[in-house]
């Protein structure tokens, strides 16, 4: 492995050619970035990612099942294992979803979970994000490029091959397609994740379709060719938040949208992937329940815990995050991507004591968690090796069965001590080796 610090500029360069960038919007400018990739990879043994896995297609059934019921029954609310003050009060929540039953029941197709790894070895779950999570695509065209440049690595190394991802996908796209095509859904090239939009299209022989290629007739929706004709579309994986999905439906300013998509959504027409409404598994309050909502919906013991978390809406919680903030991280519950974290060590008296008025006036708006003093990766930057903190984002496929894709975005620190891994603070990324034997 290395050999490969000798060609780190080269990849870098050819990723950067391939417009594998990450764009970001800062103070009203969009730019788009290279996303550092670090030649060291994360190694996982066999017999340690077989826990994560079990682990993972466990906590991806139980929010599955908690989004059907959350959005049909509610029974997890009748049985008081989760305040209705959380759901409610939720941005992520969507009464428009209520009792519509997707393609095979399934809500979440893909599953991005965040973990890390303790210094213990244990592995901890940060984040699970449900929505459009993104980043499958940057250890796949790494990978490729460093399979062209030092064809050996692979040869003499037992890595489980990654180039499955495409074939998960397009597997789950096909089993729960309505009768069509399948399509990829993209804002366009402004969005931060355009390259992965591209990339999984064509990876998946999926057609990329931009604002205005898409139209509902007769509750059926179509793709409009170039050459006039139109294809009926029978499952749409998009990257378009749900609030701009249909202007009919939620934000009527919308333009990158499909208008009455969710009619025909709701006529069993057309499969979203995922599925709107799965904002509310996202949210970082509801994440604190997710433990309980596996023992709740599979009656098992949850394999891989969260992160030690407490929420303030609770008193015994309350209290503590108020005693003890100095040595806590806060977290926004509608921030994303880094954003809304804030480290209580980091503040002054008197900024500890604005953190602490803005959670006792609006304790849902707040969770807090120890700090994990997670491990730190071997990097390669400037020419010597440095170690950096690093987590890793999960890709799980649900269709007909669900899949963990055995491989992962490895997101790395770039600062000295720093615990922010996120692309849009800084970060790079580098490729996650599953071995095979």
């Amino acid at each position: 492995m290395e050999h490969l610090h000798n060609h780190r500029d080269h990849i870098n360069e050819r990723l950067e050619r391939y417009g594998v960038t990450f764009g970001l919007y800062k103070n009203g400018v969009f730019k788009n970035q290279l996303f550092p990739f670090d030649t060291t990879p994360r190694i996982i043994t066999k017999e340690e990612f077989e826990v994560i896995e079990k682990g993972l297609i466990q906590r991806a059934s139980a929010l599955n099942y908690f989004l059907e019921d959350i959005y049909t029954k509610r029974s997890i609310l009748k049985d008081n294992v989760i305040p209705e003050d959380f759901i409610f009060s939720s941005p992520g929540y969507l009464e428009e979803c209520c009792n519509i039953t997707p393609p095979l029941g399934i809500h979440n197709h893909i599953s991005g979970i965040d973990l890390v790894q303790a210094k213990t070895g244990e592995w901890l779950i940060l984040e699970d994000n449900l929505r459009v999570p993104s980043g499958a695509s940057y250890p796949l065209i790494a990978r490729d490029i460093v399979r062209t440049i030092s064809p050996e690595t692979f040869e003499e190394n037992n890595v489980w091959d990654n180039r499955d991802y495409a074939k998960l996908l397009k597997e789950m796209f096909d089993d729960v397609n309505c009768g069509g095509i399948n399509v990829v859904l993209t804002p366009g090239e402004y969005n931060s994740a355009f390259f992965e939009h591209s990339y999984l299209a064509e990876k998946t022989h999926s057609m990329l379709a931009f604002p205005g290629d898409l139209f509902v007739e007769d509750d059926v929706v179509y793709y409009k060719c170039m050459n006039g004709h139109k294809n009926r579309v029978g499952a749409i994986y998009h990257r378009i938040s749900d609030e701009y999905m249909d202007p009919m439906v939620f934000n009527k300013d919308s333009l990158i949208g499909i208008p009455h998509v969710m009619e025909a959504y709701k006529k069993g027409n057309v499969a979203l992937i995922n599925a709107p409404g799965n904002g509310i598994a996202d949210d970082k309050g509801i994440y604190y329940f997710v433990p309980k909502m596996i023992e709740y919906y599979l009656g098992e013991k949850p394999i891989l815990n969260n992160a030690p978390t407490y929420v303030p809406y609770y008193k015994e919680d309350y209290d503590y995050i108020l005693e003890n903030i100095k040595k806590l991280v806060i977290k926004d519950v509608s921030e994303a991507g880094g954003y809304g974290v804030v480290f209580g060590r980091d503040l002054t008296e008197e900024k500890l004591e604005e953190l602490k008025s803005l959670i006792i006036e609006n304790p849902r708006r707040f969770i807090a968690q120890e700090i994990i003093d997670f491990k730190d990766l071997k990097c390669y930057e400037d020419g010597e090796f440095v170690y950096r903190k690093a987590d890793l984002r999960a890709f799980i496929i649900q269709g007909k069965d669900i899949k963990v894709w055995k491989s992962g975005l490895t997101r790395f620190a770039r600062g000295e001590g720093s615990f922010v891994v996120n692309s849009s603070q800084g970060g790079g990324f580098k490729d996650t080796w599953i071995i095979s034997q």
